[in-house]
């Protein structure tokens, strides 16, 4: 067994154990789910987080154990959260109805029920931020049953039926009896007999793209010479036609070459060294090269805004992203230049770290401090100190997780920089110039 194997396997064990514990927690506490809870067998799976048949729970391990890292509680919730919906009978829908709203509905309607029981061993950071909504819930709605509430939004908010987004073309074709050459062709000839623009779905893509481009900056014109803008209009166009980055890719940004132990295989001719195995018994023609030249990551440094407006549980997470990235494979030496600093208007904390054993720690451990306001100016004064003092000899780049509500040096530094913003929370605030702007989706830093 590979030591990769061994370290998995002890990663379903330990999210297994965590997982027995929490329904015997709730089967302390809430005797009358017995049953309920003893009815789903435990099954690991390689990808996704927690599914559930109604006969199995599925989990993955690794998103048990980052989550009970975070917060022991949230397995305890998630568990009740599964079979409350078993015991709603919530994954048996009419085929007819809205998937998206009916998840959605569903999943209030549990979290409702669980935040009603009071149970502490379930309470989690989620319950606090529900309680806008349910109370907004609560006063529409005598009872907050999945079915209610998806009628409520249905109520609402319903125009138009989105089924068709989910389709592929075959579908489409077969459900609508529109051919593919009708879709390739979009809208078909205008009125005046041109070709419409062509239906693929990357086309179709590009062509709303630059329609909400134009669309930005005409509103934006009209906005300045009426005095007056919409909004939302221009907040929504901005968040289709803002550049977004790849994390992964960005991170390779900072590779520095550098010689690793590693067979090179460009320059290393295998005919000639099976040849002379083959010839002389066990003894090569040639030997591999021991070394070869890669890229990457070295040195550089990871700011954490820990200011009030920042959440604890999503910093966790983007470094943990990070991590995960920083550990694929040829993206990392086993001997690194890390310096982790957390800064609200002041430097609260820099950890070095050297070595993926000491990353590995710094999570286990990992706790923010300061909580005040927000000045971008300090971390990038204490690097160019660390510069000076030779801590980095080559640094690549820096990376700023943070909501954006901070003063910006006006000075370009000597090395890459990247304020990185999640966009639940993010508002259009004035990046320099000389800096990038990360933008990532809540589950793409999960």
């Amino acid at each position: 067994m590979t030591e990769e194997e061994k370290k998995a396997e002890k990663a379903e064990k330990l999210a297994r154990d965590i997982l027995i514990l929490s329904r015997n927690t709730l089967l302390v506490n809430l005797r009358f789910l017995d049953l309920a809870l003893g009815s789903l067998s435990l099954i690991p799976i390689g990808e996704s987080t927690l599914l559930t048949d109604g006969r199995h729970l599925l989990y993955n391990p690794k998103h048990v154990l980052k989550n009970y890292v975070l917060a022991k509680e949230i397995p305890v919730r998630d568990y009740l959260h599964i079979v409350l919906h078993c015991v709603f009978k919530h994954m048996y829908m009419n085929p007819s109805l809205d998937r998206p709203a009916w998840d959605l509905a569903c999943d209030i309607a549990v979290e409702n029920v669980i935040g009603e029981l009071g149970l502490r061993a379930a309470e989690a950071l989620r319950e606090s931020r529900q309680e806008k909504c349910l109370s907004e819930l609560k006063r529409n709605l005598k009872f907050l049953t999945a079915e209610k509430i998806y009628a409520w939004l249905r109520a609402m908010f319903y125009a138009d039926n989105h089924e068709i987004w989910y389709m592929t073309d075959d579908q489409i074709e077969v459900r609508f009896g529109i051919s593919a050459s009708e879709q390739e062709n979009g809208a078909g000839e205008d009125e005046d007999g041109e070709e419409g623009t062509s239906g693929s779905r990357a086309a179709l893509f590009e062509m709303w793209g630059e329609i909400a481009e134009r669309m930005e900056v005409d509103l934006e014109t009209f906005g300045k010479m009426r005095g007056t803008q919409s909004g939302s209009m221009i907040r929504n166009l901005k968040a289709v036609t803002r550049e977004k980055y790849d994390y992964t890719a960005f991170l390779k940004k900072f590779a520095v070459m550098g010689e690793t132990m590693k067979t090179s295989d460009d320059e290393f001719d295998y005919i000639f060294y099976t040849y002379g195995l083959q010839l002389y018994e066990k003894m090569p023609l040639v030997e591999p090269l021991e070394y070869k030249e890669i890229k990457a990551i070295k040195e550089f440094v990871i700011a954490i805004d820990t200011s009030g407006s920042t959440s604890g549980e999503l910093v966790q997470k983007f470094v943990q992203k990070t991590y995960n990235i920083l550990k694929s494979t040829e993206s990392f030496f086993s001997k690194i230049n890390l310096h982790i600093i957390q800064c609200d208007a002041d430097i609260q904390e820099d950890k070095k770290i050297t070595c993926t054993e000491e990353f590995d720690e710094y999570l286990q451990t990992m706790q923010l401090r300061g909580l005040g306001g927000t000045d971008f100016r300090p971390v990038f004064e204490y690097v160019e100190k660390l510069r000076k003092d030779k801590e980095f000899t080559n640094l690549k780049g820096l990376i700023y997780f943070t909501d954006g509500c901070g003063e910006f040096p006006t000075k370009k530094p000597d090395y890459d920089t990247a304020f990185v913003f999640v966009d639940d929370d993010y508002n259009d605030y004035g990046v320099p110039p000389w800096a990038i702007k990360l933008i990532l989706q809540k589950d793409e830093i999960i």
